[in-house]
């Protein structure tokens, strides 16, 4: 017998992001990304609380303390809905948002419970990641020509045509010398490679690869919308210093296992949201207009494979009436 459908998150998570994403926008080009950074958290943490959901944080924001911050372990929702793991990154791209350039997102994945990757203390990750067309091809300890050639193949095309997305960053100019050098184009990004994962995984991005380290909040963000989308993320924890190596073995890890996509979100229920802030290739960003906002969402489920996007006016007067969360 054909299974029914259950319960699609998608527009619940959308207004978590949607809700971070206005709070983030109105410090857009101020200079204070830790200021935009604490606003989307106030309001993403305020909407989950309303949420059926009995979550857990796996990938949070800030520290433990006695400062709420959507920090790691922390238990939200109202409790009444099935358990699930929940990783979150309200702002991805403060850089970007404060300096008021494009790309920045509000994000949020959640998947079942015991099924997403908690990586301790590591923040840093090695990754690789193509859409559907190069999906188990790639090999994050092949030289980079290599799977360059690979992806080309599967894609019907020439390494030359090729454009890897890479973050701008010194750890990462052995990849950028190594792209160079096999022939394909490179657009390099100043922060936000969840969406350079993603835009791996759309047709008319023009992205075909995304390299280079990283963040690991953001590798099991990209994840789980890697499986809703059909495409293929590989990550290795990433240690800058004996430091970080000496918490990696305590932590349990080894730094030589290279990660796959089930291994960073595994499960069947995942779902996936993110916000525009600023406006960019993927999503547009957040727009205010006199009586209030428009946001430009998309949301993502891995069972069904469905990918909606989503426009929005939210009347900013009527929700500051009853709203804990600051609109302006």
């Amino acid at each position: 017998m054909a299974e029914i459908p259950d319960r699609n998150l998608g527009l619940d998570l959308a207004r978590v992001t949607e809700t971070a994403a206005m709070a983030a926008a109105r410090w857009q080009g101020r200079g204070d990304k830790e200021a935009a950074d604490q606003a989307a958290v106030d309001g993403m943490r305020a909407h989950l609380g309303t949420l059926s959901l009995d979550g857990v944080v796996v990938i949070g924001e800030g520290e433990k303390d006695e400062a709420p911050m959507l920090h790691n372990g922390e238990i939200v929702g109202n409790g009444d809905g099935r358990p699930v793991d929940i990783a979150v990154d309200p702002v991805d791209g403060t850089t970007l948002t404060a300096a008021g350039m494009p790309g920045a997102l509000a994000v949020i994945a959640v998947a079942e419970r015991g099924t997403m990757f908690f990586p301790g203390s590591m923040v840093y990750m090695d990754k690789i990641a193509v859409g559907p067309a190069a999906r188990g091809v790639i090999d994050l300890d092949a030289p980079v020509d290599r799977n360059l050639t690979r992806v080309a193949k599967a894609k019907g095309s020439d390494v030359n045509d090729l454009t890897v997305m890479i973050l701008d960053r010194p750890r990462n100019e052995p990849y950028i010398k190594a792209v160079r050098e096999a022939g394909a184009r490179i657009r390099l990004i100043r922060d936000g490679d969840v969406s350079g994962a993603i835009a791996t995984a759309r047709d008319d991005s023009g992205i075909d690869m995304l390299l280079g380290i990283g963040g690991t909040p953001e590798g099991v963000l990209a994840a789980a919308a890697m499986r809703c989308m059909g495409g293929e993320i590989q990550g290795r924890l990433w240690a800058r210093h004996d430091e970080d190596r000496e918490r990696a073995a305590e932590e349990g890890f080894d730094l030589n296992d290279v990660l796959e996509t089930r291994d960073l979100v595994g499960g069947t229920n995942v779902s996936f949201a993110a916000t525009g802030i600023t406006g960019g290739e993927f999503l547009r960003g957040v727009t205010f207009t006199g009586p209030g906002a428009i946001t430009h969402s998309v949301m993502m489920r891995a069972k069904t494979g469905s990918v909606r996007y989503m426009d929005a006016f939210h009347n900013l007067s009527k929700l500051n009436e009853f709203s804990s969360v600051e609109y302006g």
